[in-house]
């Protein structure tokens, strides 16, 4: 049984040619899409469009979208929401309130296949990728929520799965949330994040134009092996030429994320060793102490470790900031999503 077409999955030429074919002008592609990232939920509200042609649309295509199956609230304001996907598998993103605008974490697929020691979300597996309809239809739901008069601006690609694992999906993805005839986001506000497919780093990079983050958690191959089984096909070496190889415009820098596990990967020894290792590269450092929890066998390290961290790393002459986690009492942190099903809280 062939399945009506779902009209988020389509670039605008794409819908361009879909309309011809069923024989409508190609304006109407412009008019649907207008209204597809409005975020409207029935064919019958695209009111400029007329009755017949809804009522074509109606029969003729799929309008898909997100069900907002719990939404958990943190003290400091954070949103982990809980979204059932339309064959009944639920995933999570986190709202962020910052200052005058918010932030979004998207995930990429069900679970994950990466396996890293210190995510909890690889604990659950790879159940499947999202489909680019999924993924755009996360901050179409998103920004139903929002409060008035806090925008939502930026996007980061951090939550469960692994982006570049889902490569044909995130690149249609982010088409569509950067045109001006889609979402209209700036490039330069989203941010995926990698574990390090080292060979699809460039290649997206020359397709999308985004920030980039890379999930390092050490400076060594044998380290980072144990942590990170993703380190055994692509190794540092292997890593750190896709860095260079990606497409990185003027002034601006890759983001190395650095995850402190005590006693793992925190000693002065290990700053310096991962200064060395990232030198000639134009990066920024982001280091985040571990989020704990009780099915991991982690912890972070005291606040003088980690600040000695830093301060070795600024000494070389690096950009080096410490995140501290947002959401942590609802399990909305970094590496904290499983989309386990979760009683509603406003």
């Amino acid at each position: 049984m062939t399945h009506p077409p779902d009209l988020k999955e389509f670039t605008l030429e794409e819908l361009e040619q879909l309309l011809a074919a069923w024989g409508h002008p190609r304006y109407r592609a412009r008019q649907v899409a207008k209204w597809l990232y409005k975020g409207v939920t029935d064919f019958q509200e695209m009111t400029d469009i007329a009755r017949s042609f809804r009522e074509e649309l109606a029969s003729r295509a799929h309008l898909s979208r997100l069900g907002l199956a719990g939404v958990q609230e943190a003290a400091d304001g954070v949103r982990k929401l809980l979204l059932s996907l339309e064959d009944g598998h639920h995933i999570e993103a986190v709202l962020i309130p910052e200052g005058d605008h918010a932030t979004l974490c998207l995930s990429s697929q069900v679970g994950c296949a990466q396996g890293c020691a210190f995510c909890l979300t690889a604990q659950r597996g790879l159940v499947r990728n999202l489909t680019a309809s999924e993924i755009v239809n996360q901050v179409l739901t998103a920004r139903t929520l929002v409060p008035p008069g806090l925008p939502l601006t930026n996007l980061v690609f951090m939550g469960m799965g692994e982006p570049l694992a889902n490569f044909a999906a995130l690149a249609r993805a982010l088409k569509i949330i950067t045109a001006p005839w889609g979402l209209n986001f700036s490039p330069r506000r989203i941010t995926v994040s990698t574990v390090g497919l080292a060979p699809l780093i460039p290649r997206l990079g020359q397709e999308v134009k985004f920030n980039l983050t890379i999930s390092l958690n050490a400076p060594d191959d044998e380290l980072r092996s144990r942590l990170m089984p993703v380190n055994r096909r692509y190794p540092l070496e292997t890593l750190l030429q896709a860095c260079r190889d990606f497409p990185l415009p003027r002034h601006r820098r890759i983001t190395f994320a650095y995850v402190l596990l005590k006693d793992v990967n925190d000693a002065p020894a290990q700053a310096r060793q991962l200064a060395k290792l990232l030198k000639g590269l134009r990066v920024k450092i982001n280091l985040i102490p571990f989020n704990p929890h009780a099915r991991l066998p982690f912890a972070p390290p005291a606040e003088n470790r980690i600040l000695e961290f830093q301060e070795i790393l600024r000494e070389k002459n690096y950009a080096v900031f410490i995140r501290e986690s947002r959401g942590q009492e609802i399990a909305a942190a970094c590496g904290h999503l499983v989309g386990e099903p979760v009683a509603s809280s406003q």
